[in-house]
């Protein structure tokens, strides 16, 4: 493949100051990260050590095989609900090496709110669930949890995608014969009992380990019955009488140890054929990633640019490089993995639009994973453009990429609005991980222009009253759109609510596709299939 030649004047002012803009926000991102794994009030870390349990942390480091990488996935999840008091959403998740073995992990954090399970807790488990369906990985769970956080139980018992969700990819990853270990460290209350009873194999502390569908204070207002917790659900008599588990730990050091053991009997499935060479690094300083990207979200930069700086050896097979160029299409290679990749270079017209759209044909074809990167204000619109199909031809990219059976990665890089969100593989299209970028913006439209609209229809009203607005009125309108539409179409607000898998450090892009890719080469790739596309 040709090298990409890179145009950018690193020296430039504009490239100075945007790689410091970046390099602050990178920073941010770390310190958010840095709060929401370890900082936690001195009095819960007090309660675990009298507890004889470890921190979520410690027990991570002690699963994990040494010196290997860990993807975390959405560690800043509910960073901007409930008043910020339950950091990561009382969870960790994320992919790693256990054993040898690369597997699905869950982690209940029992220093936020005894481990309880708040709405963002359940949605933050059954994404990784299906994240374990749809890449056939094994999972471990590290389990200690209060139960369901009561007051919120309207958000997180009854849907489908609520509680239950958890147990029913628990029940169907068995039923694809992809093993899972619970190792129980603390009570498994309720719903959450189910969590060890659906695994193929459990491991329980004694003392400090307990299952049961309902606790003491339960069981004596429902029945009158009083019992202590090691009779109702403790280690020896679920290892000795009732069977839910298999294996009784002296310790949480002990307990992880024998899950390990357990896991290291696993099978190793082959992976799918695929076309994999040896990994390279790119030719350009991926630092200069700060420099690229622009401090003001509506500047336009070359993607080309971005592609130099992640795939290997800063090679790129551009595909149709004269034709539909607002749609950068191509073939690369990352970690060694060949991908086809698809980065917008602007709005989206009818030629960028059938070339993505015939781009992503090709890769199906060759079994080849895509890879978007988002910068995307929406498809054309206006009347030219229209009566061109502009609307049709948006759907037959939607329509490839509903249908694509290639694993599909999506990196949210700078904007992300309205449907071309959807045609660059949004949330809504399954891509196996979406991450994005901490200045990243995602929603229906930008904040400016969502204030002209909502503002002009405000002040058409006021008109059919008879009132004509002062400027400091249409001012007094206009704000507050804007304030909201900024703080929740950030990638902060965008993370906090789990609608991606994580905001990364450009730097650390990568590494994180590389270890998705090696991940989704754990399940077959399937046939593409389309429906009726209006041609």
């Amino acid at each position: 493949m040709k090298r990409i030649e890179s145009r950018l004047d690193t020296r430039s002012a504009e490239f100075l100051a945007n790689a410091t803009h970046n390099r602050a926000l990178a920073a941010e991102l770390r310190e958010r990260q840095q709060r929401a794994r370890h900082e936690r009030p001195a009095r819960d870390r007090e309660r675990l050590a009298r507890q004889g349990k470890l921190f979520v942390r410690d027990r991570l480091e002690r699963l994990l095989d040494p010196g290997t990488p860990f993807l975390e996935l959405s560690t800043l999840a509910a960073n901007m609900a409930w008043g910020g008091e339950v950091p990561g959403a009382a969870c960790v998740t994320g992919i790693g090496i256990v054993a040898g073995r690369e597997v699905a992990i869950h982690a209940d954090d029992a220093s936020v709110k005894g481990g309880a399970w708040y709405p963002h807790t359940v949605k933050k488990i059954v994404r990784l669930m299906d994240i374990a369906i749809e890449n056939r990985l094994p999972v471990v769970h590290l389990c200690d949890s209060a139960g369901g956080f009561l007051p919120a139980q309207s958000q997180l018992f009854a849907d489908r995608q609520f509680a239950g969700r958890i147990f029913r990819n628990q029940s169907v990853l068995s039923k694809m014969g992809v093993p899972q270990v619970a190792i129980v460290l603390g009570h498994c209350t309720a719903g959450g009992a189910y969590v060890p009873a659906l695994s193929d194999y459990s491991v329980i502390v004694r003392g400090t380990g307990a299952i049961f569908l309902g606790g003491p204070p339960l069981v004596k207002a429902a029945t009158g019955e009083e019992v202590s917790v090691d009779e109702l659900g403790g280690a020896d008599m679920h290892t000795r009488v009732s069977g839910v588990a298999d294996y009784p730990a002296a310790t949480e050091t002990e307990a992880i140890a024998i899950a390990r053991d357990i896991v290291a009997q696993w099978h190793v499935p082959a992976k799918t054929d695929h076309d994999r060479a040896e990994p390279e690094a790119p030719l350009y300083d991926p630092a200069e990633l700060y420099g690229v990207i622009p401090r003001d979200i509506r500047v336009q930069f070359d993607m080309r640019e971005v592609i130099a700086r992640m795939v290997d050896g800063s090679r790129f097979h551009e595909y149709q490089p004269a034709y539909g160029s607002t749609l950068v299409c191509g073939y690369a290679r990352l970690w060694g993995h060949r991908v086809g990749i698809l980065a917008n270079n602007g709005v989206l017209f009818n030629d960028s639009t059938l070339k993505g759209a015939h781009f992503i044909e090709l890769c199906n074809q060759n079994r080849t994973p895509l890879v978007f990167l988002q910068n995307i204000t929406g498809y054309m619109v206006g009347r030219d453009y229209e009566r061109a199909g502009i609307t049709k031809d948006g759907a037959k990219m939607i329509m490839m990429v509903a249908g694509s059976e290639v694993p599909k990665f999506t990196v949210i890089v700078n904007g992300s609005f309205g449907a071309g969100n959807y045609g660059m593989a949004g949330r809504a299209f399954d891509p196996r991980l979406l991450f994005m970028w901490p200045q990243a913006q995602i929603s229906v439209m930008g904040a400016e222009q969502a204030a002209g609209v909502l503002s002009e229809v405000k002040l058409r009203q006021l008109q059919r009253e008879g009132r004509t607005p002062s400027p400091a009125e249409i001012e007094a309108i206009r704000a507050p759109i804007i304030d909201d539409y900024r703080r929740e179409s950030s990638a902060w607000y965008s993370t906090s609510e789990l609608w991606d898998d994580g905001v990364l450090d450009p730097l650390d892009t990568r590494n994180a596709l590389g270890i998705g890719l090696s991940a989704a080469m754990n399940a077959p790739m399937g046939t593409p299939g389309y429906g009726v596309l209006r041609l």
